[in-house]
């Protein structure tokens, strides 16, 4: 893999990929604020300490262990970008059906999600610029594309948070059109972030495809250490198993594709970056996947061997 040349690719958009992906980024968070609701925030009553713990491992725990895993390898430095911009995203709702899935705590995952999305408004785009500026080639390569840091803050700030504020009042009013719209959006704005990158991935293709193996090896490596991050941290915040699932998956279930409209439409498309966030959107469903199905067969041996001793008896 040529590194120098992965980081100086670009992804280019069609035609008024400018205007369009500012507009899939507002259509994500809105079928995203569509599933909050109040009631999901109840831990912050009934158990403060330890949700505000957990949300924590998400929001600073992922992205400081990223930027470890980032020093220890020394990756280029694009795909460090990228690294850091899953790691800085919120929770996607996957992990919560990979949660149900896994018969872990259900309300608990949700309860994350919800905390994750609202905040990153705000601190999807901060985090971003710390995290960043704090490995050296990453910091040099966003210099390079003139980004600025407080541009970047105020622009994302408001096309994260105008949607999620109004998907929440609708579907606080309008709770059945919500659930009906929601599938709806969500695909609307996959499409459209596929004609737009569509283009520029096959005038890349034969870079990306030079780096895929190196590219796949580190987004299945970072996923499993989030997946770990989760698991440790939820034994260590004295979750019960149902509790450590849930953790788990909101700490192994990023929303990539979020990090991926992101990467195309404020950092120019870098090369390395979309490619590492794109084989993180797919390697997590996988993994996810894979990991509730071991939880439940777990759970069956469990019991079957419970129903043996008891017959036994």
């Amino acid at each position: 893999m040529d590194a120098a040349a992965l980081d100086a690719a670009r992804i280019s958009l069609a035609p008024g990929g400018d205007v369009i992906l500012p507009l899939a980024m507002a259509v994500i968070m809105l079928s995203v604020a569509l599933t909050l609701k109040l009631e999901s925030f109840a831990f912050l009553k009934t158990a403060p300490l330890r949700f505000l713990g957990a949300a924590s491992v998400q929001i600073i725990g992922l992205p400081l262990l990223t930027l470890i895993v980032i020093h220890a390898i020394t990756p280029p430095a694009s795909i460090a970008l990228g690294m850091i911009v899953v790691a800085c995203c919120p929770g996607g709702n996957v992990s919560n059906f990979y949660t149900l899935m896994a018969r872990g705590d259900a309300a608990l995952s949700v309860a994350l999600t919800s905390v994750s999305s609202l905040s990153a408004a705000l601190l999807t785009p901060v985090s971003i610029v710390v995290w960043t500026s704090l490995y050296a080639p990453s910091a040099a390569l966003v210099d390079e594309i003139n980004l600025s840091a407080l541009t970047f803050i105020v622009s994302m700030t408001l096309i994260l948070a105008l949607p999620l504020a109004a998907g929440m009042v609708f579907a606080r009013y309008f709770p059945n059109s919500a659930r009906a719209m929601r599938p709806w959006l969500v695909w609307t704005a996959i499409a459209a972030l596929a004609m737009m990158a569509g283009g520029g991935v096959a005038a890349n293709g034969d870079l990306i495809l030079g780096a895929g193996l190196t590219v796949v090896a580190i987004a299945i490596g970072h996923n499993a250490l989030a997946l770990m991050l989760g698991a440790v941290s939820g034994r260590v915040l004295g979750f019960d198993a149902r509790g450590r699932r849930a953790l788990t998956f909101e700490v192994g279930i990023q929303n990539a594709g979020l990090g991926l409209v992101i990467l195309l439409g404020q950092f120019q498309g870098i090369g390395g970056a979309a490619a590492i966030t794109g084989a993180w959107a797919v390697w997590h469903l996988i993994s996810g996947g894979a990991l509730a199905g071991w939880f439940r067969f777990l759970d069956r041996r469990r019991r079957a061997r419970t129903n043996a001793l008891t017959n036994a008896e």
